[in-house]
């Protein structure tokens, strides 16, 4: 089982016993039943509410206006439903929706096909549907640079698009992500214990707080799904022990987590990993891409948006689950600040009923905000138990 020390130079995992090999098998084949199980593969499913909430994704956060040329990208992960209706959407905004659909090709950021890189370039408003995800690649940056409004919803499908944008009140998940965003800025310290094993601390160190969760106003802009906020403390601050216990993706084997990966943290870098089998299969994947910048913190992210209230493996939702944190590690966005690197992949990693303490005080409890302004602002949204 993985007890690994993390040297200076990656080194290939040593091969697993056979009865390994039949775990980590069966490991990945449950993970596509939880994958796919979830949605009813009729066409008919949710149809009306996936329409209004394509509807709301072209014209309310994307922004698309009449004679803009709108790339969608999928790949054969995608539910293609969800695809055709915000299609649809976008042509019925009288832009012009492009759908670029390809090969799943593993992993993520990944460069795609020629052709696919090419469509986004000369997009105007770019919604990535992919399972593997091609943002943090050299296609993505071209796209963003040639002023390309992009979204990253890897894995949509109709009943998340339906949860999570559809019946959630945007207005008010962008007012709870900016309040959240205005605290956790107006820190220094700050510290983050689970249930689970986790014990982090960092310091902000004036590091701007990025609410990405909202509307696609400019050119060139990246923004997300509603229902978090990230942002990159000082590298060498962080330290202590992050214990994975929701969901890890990629690795395209993992998704939903039966047994916590523990992750140890020195100045900013994941310098041990242990656990079981799922352990076994992560230290694999990073050490495959033989690059120390592979164990970087990229980013923290609390989640909140009120259409996930547990993760499900699809990472997008796993990210955002309601009082949850995410860590991503590896390749780092331009637009976090700080220092910046380049990494050949990214993976993120979810954490249960987080405590966060700013300076301190917490603002939540073993995954209740308990902020008095965002305890408000979450009754509003009518999520449960506030």
């Amino acid at each position: 089982m993985a007890d690994d020390h993390i040297g200076k130079a990656p080194h290939p995992l040593e091969l697993s016993t056979a009865p390994q090999q039949s775990l980590n098998a069966e490991i990945a084949g449950r993970r596509l039943v939880e994958v796919h199980s979830r949605s009813e593969p009729r066409p008919e499913y949710l149809s009306f509410e996936t329409a209004l909430a394509a509807r709301k994704l072209a014209e309310d956060v994307m922004l698309v206006k009449a004679g803009e040329n709108v790339v969608l990208s999928a790949d054969t992960g995608t539910d293609m439903r969800a695809v055709n209706a915000v299609a649809q959407a976008v042509f019925a905004a009288r832009a012009h929706p492009v759908i670029v659909w390809y090969e799943d090709i593993g992993g993520s950021g990944k460069e795609p096909p020629a052709p696919v890189a090419g469509a986004i370039r000369q997009a105007d408003v770019w919604i990535e549907f992919a399972v593997s995800y091609i943002m943090h690649s050299d296609a993505f940056r071209a796209a963003i640079n040639a002023g390309a409004r992009y979204i990253n919803l890897t894995g949509m499908d109709v009943h998340m698009l339906v949860s999570t944008i559809g019946r959630v009140d945007l207005k008010a998940a962008i007012e709870f992500g900016a309040t959240l965003q205005q605290l956790i800025q107006a820190s220094d310290q700050v510290r983050i214990d689970t249930p689970g094993g986790t014990s982090l601390t960092a310091v902000n160190g004036g590091r701007p707080v990025l609410l990405r969760g909202k509307r696609a106003e400019r050119p060139g802009e990246t923004v997300m799904l509603a229902g978090q906020v990230s942002w990159n403390p000082v590298e060498e601050s962080i330290e202590g022990t992050l214990v994975f216990d929701g969901a890890v993706w990629p690795p395209p084997e993992l998704g939903l987590l039966r047994e916590r990966i523990v992750c140890e943290v020195h100045e900013g870098r994941v310098t041990k990993i242990s656990g079981s089998a799922e352990a076994d299969i992560f230290v694999g994947w990073l050490r495959g891409f033989g690059d120390e910048n592979m164990y970087r913190i990229a980013h923290v992210s609390p989640g909140f948006n009120p259409g996930v209230q547990h993760p499900t493996g699809r990472i997008v939702e796993d990210e955002r689950v309601f009082g949850g944190v995410e860590i991503g590690i590896g390749a780092k966005g331009a637009w976090l600040g700080g220092t910046l690197w380049s990494a050949p992949a990214h993976t993120d990693g979810s954490m249960l009923n987080p405590s966060i303490y700013l300076d301190g005080v917490p603002i939540e409890t073993k995954g209740r905000y308990v902020h008095p302004d965002l305890v408000r602002l979450a009754a509003e949204m009518g999520v449960p138990g506030y």
